[in-house]
C-alpha cells in the first residue's frame, strides 16, 4: 500500500533490531550456548543464528553472514554440530531469548497478543526468494509462548532485511571487509568495533581501505568522497525499498500499532542495559521519544 514508505522500513528495523538482540547480548542467551555445549561467545553466535538453515558447512554460513572473515566461521562451523546438534540449539536460543525479553521487557507479554498477528502477517506475504536466512527462520514451527513468537518474528524480519542488505552490497561490488570499511568511514564509527567483531586484521583492513580508495570511494587519509557517501547512502535507500514490502500488507493503523508497540518494547529492552554501544550491529543508542 502507498502509505508504507521505504524510510518505515529503517524505522521499524530500529526497533526489532533490539528485540531479536538479546539473542547475542543477554546472560540468558550465553548461558544457554554454554549448557547446551557449545563452546565460546563465537561458537555460540553462529551455531545459534545459523541453526535454523540445518548442520550446514562453513562455506554456507560465509555465505549467509557474508561480513565475517571465514577464518572466524571456520573455527566455529562445521565443529559447533558436534557438540550440539541445529535441533537442540534451536530449542535452547529460543528459550533463551524469551526469558531474556520477559526480564527486559516487562510489556512483553501484554503487548505480544496485539503485536503478534500483525508481524506474522508481515513474515507470511515476505518474498523469500534469495533471503536464506529469512526463510529458514520463517520455515520454524511456530512457537506457543507469545513471547516467543513475538521474538521468532522479529529475528525472522530481521533477517529478511539482513539477506536483502547483502544482496545490495554484493551487487555494488563490495565484499564483507570493505563493506565495514565504507560503513566505518562514512558513520564515523571506530574502525576497531567492526574490525574486530568480524576477524578482519588491520592488514585486512587496510586493504579493503585501498581497494575503496582505487575506487575512488576513499580519500588517501581515508576520508569518504562524495562517490563514496553516495554509494553508501545508495546501499541503505536500496535496502530500505527491499525491506519495505512485506508491511505492505498491513493498513496504515496497523503499521502505526505495529511501530507504537515494538517502540515501547525496544526503549524497555535498550534501556535495560542489555545492548552495548557502540556495537557492531550500527545500531543508533537509544534516543528520546516524543
Amino acid at each position: 500500500m502507498a502509505h508504507v514508505e521505504a524510510a518505515f522500513a529503517r524505522t521499524v528495523w530500529q526497533v526489532l533490531e533490539p528485540l531479536h538482540a538479546v539473542t547475542y547480548f543477554a546472560p540468558e542467551s550465553r548461558e544457554a550456548n554454554r549448557m547446551v555445549g557449545l563452546r565460546g561467545f563465537w561458537m555460540g553466535y553462529f551455531a545459534a543464528r545459523a541453526a535454523p538453515l540445518g548442520a550446514v558447512t562453513a562455506g554456507v554460513v560465509e555465505a549467509a553472514f557474508f561480513n565475517f572473515h571465514p577464518a572466524t566461521v571456520r573455527r566455529a562451523i562445521p565443529d559447533a554440530w558436534g557438540f550440539a546438534t541445529p535441533e537442540a540449539v534451536l530449542r535452547a536460543r529460543a528459550e533463551a531469548a524469551t526469558a531474556a525479553l520477559r526480564r527486559v521487557a516487562p510489556s512483553a507479554a501484554d503487548a505480544a497478543a496485539k503485536v503478534v498477528p500483525l508481524l506474522e502477517r508481515t513474515v507470511a506475504v515476505a518474498d523469500g526468494a534469495g533471503r536464506p536466512l529469512f526463510a529458514a527462520n520463517r520455515g520454524l514451527p511456530r512457537p506457543e509462548d507469545p513471547v516467543s513468537a513475538l521474538w521468532q518474528a522479529t529475528t525472522a524480519l530481521r533477517e529478511h532485511r539482513g539477506d536483502g542488505h547483502v544482496a545490495v552490497l554484493t551487487a555494488e561490488g563490495l565484499d564483507g571487509c570493505e563493506a565495514h570499511v565504507l560503513f566505518a568511514a562514512c558513520e564515523g564509527v571506530p574502525a576497531a568495533i567492526l574490525r574486530d567483531n568480524r576477524g578482519w586484521s588491520e592488514e585486512d583492513w587496510q586493504m579493503a581501505a585501498d581497494r575503496l580508495t582505487a575506487r575512488g570511494l576513499l580519500e588517501s587519509s581515508g576520508r569518504p568522497t562524495a562517490e563514496g557517501r553516495g554509494l553508501r547512502a545508495h546501499i541503505e535507500v536500496r535496502t530500505d525499498a527491499l525491506a519495505v514490502r512485506p508491511y505492505r500488507a498491513l493498513t496504515q493503523t496497523e503499521t502505526a500499532q505495529l511501530l507504537g508497540l515494538l517502540s515501547l518494547l525496544a526503549d524497555q529492552v535498550l534501556t535495560s542495559g542489555t545492548i552495548p554501544f557502540p556495537n557492531p550491529m550500527g545500531l543508533p543508542a537509544r534516543q528520546a521519544r516524543t
